[in-house]
Formats: structure tokens, C-alpha cells, sequence
């Protein structure tokens, strides 16, 4: 999934369990950079390898879990690099993770 500059700054996404979701932000257009990715909810989706490359361009990877199903809240940070304080939601992602029926 893709993220570009002007996009939404809220997605909502529907996956099944087990399923890896690579994230990619293209380079801001403000003097913001990418800093951070967090999950709310880390029994549901975890956010691992995160970097940022040399263009601005940020990268993550977002791994559901393997059998149970529920909602998380992924939120990408961003920050000026010359301002002090901490860093805001810049984009956000919200993952629903629903299992597969179960036969009866």
C-alpha cells in the first residue's frame, strides 16, 4: 500500500489473519519527515522494519495475526527536524483483521 503526498491522511483496510501488509510513504512536501510507526494494538497487527531511506521515502512492514480476528489502529509519525517537541499522527491506518468462517 502506497501513500502518497495529498492522499487521505485515514485509510481503513480489511485483511484476514496472517496476512503482511508492506506500507510505503513517499517523501513529504512539507518540511514534516517520516519518524515512527506504532500499532495500538500489538495482538493484532505489529509494525516491524521500519526505515526511512535516503529520499524521504519511509518503509513498513505490518504483520496481522496468525489466528484471532480485531481491530487495530496504525499511526505513522511525522516531525520537523529543526522543531522541538514530540512528533504528530501523520497518516493513519485502520486494519481490520477478520478470520476465515468457521465451518458448523
Amino acid at each position: 500500500m502506497t501513500v502518497s503526498p495529498g492522499d487521505a491522511p485515514v485509510r481503513h483496510v480489511c485483511v484476514r489473519p496472517g496476512t503482511v501488509v508492506s506500507l510505503v510513504l513517499e517523501p513529504r512536501v512539507d518540511d514534516r519527515r517520516w519518524t515512527a510507526v506504532h500499532s495500538s494494538a500489538v495482538a493484532f497487527v505489529v509494525a516491524a522494519g521500519w526505515r526511512v531511506d535516503a529520499d524521504g521515502t519511509a518503509r513498513a512492514t505490518l504483520r496481522c495475526a496468525g489466528a484471532r480476528g480485531g481491530t487495530a489502529k496504525v499511526t505513522v509519525l511525522a516531525k520537523a527536524p529543526d522543531v522541538a517537541g514530540a512528533a504528530r499522527a501523520a497518516f493513519t491506518l485502520n486494519m481490520s483483521v477478520v478470520p476465515y468462517p468457521k465451518e458448523g
